[in-house]
């Protein structure tokens, strides 16, 4: 079960960012281009985005607790006895992804207050592109 889960975290990681990239890319040329927020184009976009990332952290919350990379590894070593690559998987890595996923649900959140397309494509560029930088700061792409 737990390389099921695993392979699944790490290819829904590409589509994901693949969207969440797209998202953002999406957001500033809308803003750039003063174009109006689209309610089929720009809104699904986002919301897409918003979703992907939010079960990409339930399947990484669920392979935290079940990995020995995860919590087993802090409760067998404790917080000094990690060596930095699994100090990365053990603590930064879901800490830090955890916050990108608050930065894009603020984001989200935000967008809906407003009217204009302007500040919509604005408050989705700004904190969707935060999620976007946490993210690919965390990822272990040497593993």
């Amino acid at each position: 079960m737990y390389e099921t889960i695993q392979i699944l975290h790490s290819y829904l990681a590409y589509v994901a960012l693949a969207v969440l990239l797209f998202a953002v890319a999406n957001a500033i040329t809308g803003r750039v281009g003063k174009r109006i927020f689209n309610m089929n184009k720009d809104l699904r976009l986002s919301l897409f985005a918003l979703i992907l990332c939010h079960i990409q952290l339930l399947i990484g919350l669920i392979l935290y607790f079940i990995s020995p990379n995860g919590f087993s590894a802090i409760q067998e070593f404790g917080m000094g006895g990690l060596t930095s690559a699994a100090r990365l998987l053990a603590v930064e890595h879901p800490t830090v992804n955890i916050l990108a996923i608050v930065a894009i649900t603020i984001g989200w959140s935000r967008h809906k207050k407003f009217v204009e397309g302007d500040k919509k494509f604005k408050s989705i560029a700004i904190f969707y592109g935060i999620g976007l930088l946490l993210i690919l700061s965390r990822i272990p792409w040497n593993q």
